[in-house]
């Protein structure tokens, strides 16, 4: 991580996550779907800048078995395109090679925006699988 951002391995203060979210373009979430986020997950990081305003995050769900499920990864347009996505989605794949066992099956939801980021990163199409969600 280069100056003026530092990775921080732990979950941003739940407004922060709120925050992060509606700003990146994600969907907004209420305080009692981001507490649950906030302590559901099996991993956390978040960047903070200068002044310590946390800027970027993402956090993975997982059973600690076998699948992991990368989310939340958003970045503050205002520091967009310096790498902070990057940073963030290396250290949650870090993360699981070190502490899930062999095998692990690591999936995410790739908007258009991170597409290229996430196949730098390893990561490939499922097809023919398509994504399929409820909301309820």
């Amino acid at each position: 991580m280069t100056d003026p951002y530092r990775l921080v391995p732990t979950a941003p203060p739940l407004d922060d996550y709120l925050r992060l979210r509606t700003d990146s373009g994600l969907s907004p979430r209420n305080a009692g779907q981001g507490a649950g986020a906030i302590t559901g997950s099996w991993s956390f990081c978040h960047v903070v800048d200068a002044v310590g305003r946390p800027v970027a995050m993402g956090r993975t769900i997982g059973d600690g078995g076998w699948y992991f499920h990368i989310a939340d990864i958003a970045t503050d347009p205002a520091h967009q395109r310096r790498g902070l996505g990057r940073q963030v989605v290396t250290w949650l794949l870090d993360d699981i090679r070190s502490r899930a066992p062999e095998g692990a099956y690591v999936t995410l939801i790739g908007d258009p925006p991170g597409q290229r980021l996430y196949r730098s990163l390893g990561l490939d199409d499922v097809a023919p699988s398509l994504g399929m969600a409820l909301v309820l």
